[in-house]
């Protein structure tokens, strides 16, 4: 089982993207006193409210269109009956890091006391995190409205005992999964199980990692840009301060004043023309309208992390129960839908940089295809035709999921955002769009083995260097899918 990473994440405090990062493996979840406070007195609440014979949405009803009719009496019981009509699931496991970001994500919200959840509920979430467990949650099945009810229903029905999850990578029946990660069964009633699965946590869990894969690819690729640019012998003016600053919009500023710091020390070769083809002109455009996109996804990530995604909630000063709508994921589903339009347009910049790049009409006299020996040996072209493939992939699904509504549910759920789709895909093409980073910057390793200039600037320099020293020169020929891996690690390693 792995260790338990040092640093804790509080409950008390806001949620974090890295702190979601980090629960990709065992992390120490702490609850203080004033998370334990909230969350009895909403408890108690809740029990009082009940005492008044109030009506409750899934304590004393049945659920979505079946709430006219009354719940079963016993609320243990109504656990199950929660939980069973949720066992519909299909398609792969969601990944487990997403799995596990999902289940923090859910215990933060609970953890502001307005779910009237027994706060044993919060201690196993903070347990199962310590471990190495993640409950199998089916990929296919939410529609992002009222919360994602099939994949969290899996989820709670694991923290059970029931259905399948995970532990030290094997997947298990989750009765024996709970035993050898030391945890015990979840106890639950209605409310309780209803509180685990009416939220949107497993939407705001891939869009949270979508958008830190994003801007991880998004940094690189602003970098090996300027790398590109300085091997070819590019005039920077392109990158001019004054340029920029009179285009007005934020985002080109702050990725121009970026690119420049990294292009410091640019000479041009004199060789090239005197404007540039638009994949290396317009990328500061470009990616600093990214970057201006991915500030608004910034604001709906951290709103969601901070959200309570249930219903209904409780707030016991007020004496209230209030039913309303605060599972429907519809600012994820917006903002996750446009992380993937900055995916396409960004793989779109990659793909056509390294087309640029083994390209010996453009790239300044290298060999075709960067090849050591062309006809003897390849070079780059079987990665060029996988970077197409992957750009072709990543356009396909870049048809937005949030204006996709169906009416179900017997027309309760007459119109949905399907944000936990749009989430999920965005995550994808995030790693996608990795594949096509380290293609790129691949590309520049072997353009330096096969006679481009020297980087004049000093970072361009140390990152080439880095590059060089991680992966050999393709001569010859070899199979590229690591190295491609590799030199995305690379060039995500050197910005930190």
């Amino acid at each position: 089982m792995n260790q338990v990473a040092t640093e804790p994440v509080d409950l008390g405090a806001p949620l974090r993207v890295a702190d979601l990062l980090a629960a990709r493996g065992p992390i120490r979840v702490t609850a203080g006193e004033a998370v334990r406070e909230r969350v009895a007195a909403g408890r108690i609440f809740l029990a009082k409210v009940l005492g008044d014979d109030r009506a409750v949405y899934g304590s004393t009803t049945g659920f979505g269109a079946l709430v006219g009719y009354a719940g079963r009496a016993d609320l243990r019981d109504q656990a199950d009956n929660t939980l069973a009509h949720l066992g519909a699931g299909h398609g792969p496991d969601i990944d487990p890091a997403v799995a596990r970001a999902t289940l923090l994500v859910r215990a933060w919200s609970l953890a502001r006391g307005a779910s009237g959840v027994s706060p044993h509920v919060i201690d196993a979430l903070t347990a199962a995190l310590a471990t190495t467990f993640v409950p199998a949650m089916p990929r296919y099945g939410s529609v992002g409205a009222s919360g994602d009810l099939i994949p969290l229903g899996a989820a709670a029905q694991a923290l059970r005992g029931r259905g399948h999850a995970y532990v030290g990578g094997e997947r298990l029946p989750a009765a024996e999964a709970l035993r050898r990660a030391g945890l015990e069964p979840l106890p639950l009633d209605g409310r309780d199980a209803l509180a685990l699965v009416n939220g949107t946590s497993l939407t705001t869990a891939a869009a949270a990692l979508a958008l830190a894969a994003t801007r991880s690819a998004h940094r690189a690729v602003q970098r090996l840009t300027c790398l590109l640019a300085d091997l070819l012998g590019s005039d920077p003016q392109f990158l001019d301060a004054r340029l920029l600053g009179a285009y007005g919009h934020p985002g080109v500023v702050a990725v121009g004043a970026a690119m420049r710091g990294f292009a410091a020390g640019l000479t041009p070769s004199g060789r090239r023309p005197l404007q540039e083809p638009y994949s290396l002109r317009c990328a500061p455009q470009l990616l600093g309208a990214a970057e201006d996109a991915l500030r608004y996804v910034d604001g709906v990530v951290a709103a969601d992390l901070g959200a309570v995604s249930d219903n209904p909630l409780f707030f016991p000063a007020d004496d209230a129960v209030v039913h309303g709508g605060n599972f429907f994921g519809q600012p994820a589903a917006f903002a996750a839908d446009l992380l993937s339009m900055v995916v396409a347009q960004v793989g779109n910049l990659a793909e056509r940089q390294l087309d640029l790049l083994v390209d010996p009409h453009r790239n300044t006299g290298l060999p075709p295809m960067l090849a050591a020996g062309p006809g003897q040996q390849h070079g780059l072209q079987g990665v060029q035709l996988a970077s197409t493939a992957i750009v072709a992939e990543i356009r396909r699904d870049a048809v937005p999921a949030s204006m996709q509504s169906l009416p179900t549910n017997l027309h309760n759920q007459d119109v949905v955002p399907l944000g936990t789709q749009a989430a999920l895909r965005a995550l994808d093409q995030a790693r996608l769009l990795r594949i096509l980073v380290g293609s790129l910057a691949l590309g520049l390793r072997q353009a330096a083995h096969v006679g481009a200039r020297t980087p004049t600037a000093p970072a361009s320099a140390a990152l080439l260097d880095a590059l060089g020293a991680a992966i050999a020169p393709i001569d010859p020929d070899r199979p590229l899918e690591d190295d491609v891996r590799r030199a995305a690690d690379v060039v995500e390693e050197f910005e930190r």
